[in-house]
């Protein structure tokens, strides 16, 4: 059983609870499990319960997945542009949160252009990625990524406050990854999409 996925939806559950209730009773109740469902994830991704709540939004309406928007960008030697994260120093697809007031695409377009100093058009959806669905390290934040094939229009590399480099990479030789952004089965995947005129992937 994954029992960090089933943590987080007693996490939703005593959220929504909160957020609908309408007495004194159900709100104690409800903020009971939601200390224990931190608990029980700390318990899980070894982490302190107050680190766990610090990376929690206040839940002002119904709780759902954040999404998670990564730019795929071939060269011309079909190499794949990657960024080195300056949190772990570690290699992902350029993308990152969606801002509210942004369409998907516009986003990957703005998150592209903040970490590489490219400009890109979108090309197409290559897949929407359940992060539950795939080996990731444990993370308290349920994660839908979407990944767009893009291409460079403009710009050039450069990094930025939170990229500590930017390069290209052959699929077939890849650098160490920020698996918690992307792992190398999906980017192997991504460069297998962006090759053919097949349907975009889901889950």
């Amino acid at each position: 059983m994954d029992y960090l996925n089933v943590f987080k939806r007693i996490k939703t559950m005593a959220d929504t609870g909160l957020h609908y209730a309408d007495n004194e009773f159900d709100k104690e109740r409800y903020a009971e499990l939601l200390e224990i469902s931190f608990q029980l994830m700390a318990s899980i991704m070894d982490a302190p319960v107050e680190k766990l709540k610090n990376t929690q939004l206040p839940v002002l309406d119904y709780p759902t997945p954040q999404v998670d928007v990564r730019g795929f960008i071939l060269n011309e030697n079909d190499d794949i542009l990657l960024v080195q994260e300056k949190s772990d120093k570690k290699w992902a697809l350029p993308g990152g949160w969606a801002d509210i007031g942004l369409s998907p695409s516009e986003n990957v377009i703005k998150e592209v252009k903040e970490e590489s100093g490219l400009e890109v058009e979108v090309i197409k959806l290559l897949a929407v990625y359940d992060k539950k669905c795939h080996p990731h390290p444990p993370q308290p934040h349920y994660v839908y990524k979407i990944m767009f094939l893009c291409n460079v229009v403009g710009g050039e590399l450069k990094v930025s406050h939170d990229i500590n480099d930017v390069n290209w990479f052959s699929v077939d030789d890849l650098p160490e990854l920020s698996e918690d952004r992307n792992l190398k089965s999906q980017i192997r995947e991504l460069y297998r999409l962006s090759k053919s005129d097949g349907n975009v992937v889901f889950d």
